[in-house]
């Protein structure tokens, strides 16, 4: 969570009026003072709504009180707290360009591991799913199978480093899973290597063994 002298010097770095970022953070410009002079606990959706609306200008929080612009076309989500900011930004991310998700993941289980409330997520995407905005594919070695808006295809076992994928939109997130401040996300806005990456994922999809919704139920029942 940023402090007060964070937001304040995140306003200044985008060149806002108080009023600036009240109105494109659909906030009040009391709460943004209140909120820079830290004499309000904002709740935790005002501080999202402060967190996105910078992220959209380019602007991110860094440690020891930091403020700075985001290299252009990368950003890096570190640790199971970024880790949730990286599925906020898949999530906005489709619903304003809908399209295509594709994850490709050695062991699904480890994309739950690090979440508070992975039901979140889930639930946002199978609206998006079930209003025709997206199509969600799923590409497995180990599966937990805990998606019922996705399409799941398996691959057999093979020695490979747990890692995963998500190519969406313009964008390509490539996941690892260090032993220390796991997981490390790195996006890139790249639409042809985010083609490159999804061209791969429908190559090894058409080779994969389908996963049916009566299959998932019987696999999910013996866990």
């Amino acid at each position: 969570m940023p402090t007060g002298k964070q937001v304040r010097a995140a306003r200044v770095l985008a060149g806002w009026e108080a009023q600036d970022l009240a109105d494109k953070a659909g906030l009040n410009r009391e709460t943004v003072f209140k909120v820079e002079r830290g004499t309000a606990n904002p709740k935790p959706e005002t501080v999202e709504r402060i967190v996105r609306t910078f992220a959209e200008e380019g602007i991110e929080f860094t440690d020891n009180e930091g403020v700075r612009r985001r290299p252009q076309g990368v950003e890096i989500f570190e640790g199971p707290e970024r880790f949730e900011e990286f599925y906020d930004f898949l999530y906005h991310h489709m619903l304003e360009h809908g399209g295509e998700v594709c994850l490709s993941v050695v062991d699904e289980k480890l994309l739950a591991k690090y979440r508070r409330n992975p039901e979140v997520q889930r639930q946002r995407m199978r609206e998006l799913v079930k209003a025709g905005r997206i199509t969600y594919s799923v590409l497995v070695t180990v599966g937990d199978f805990t998606g019922d808006y996705v399409a799941y295809r398996q691959q057999p076992a093979h020695a490979a480093a747990p890692t995963a994928f998500y190519a969406f939109g313009e964008c390509l997130a490539l996941i690892s899973f260090p032993p220390k401040n796991s997981p490390h996300v790195v996006v890139i806005r790249s639409e042809p290597l985010t083609q490159a990456y999804r061209q791969s994922f429908h190559a090894a999809w058409e080779k994969a063994v389908s996963v049916s919704q009566e299959e998932i139920k019987k696999i999910k029942s013996k866990i």
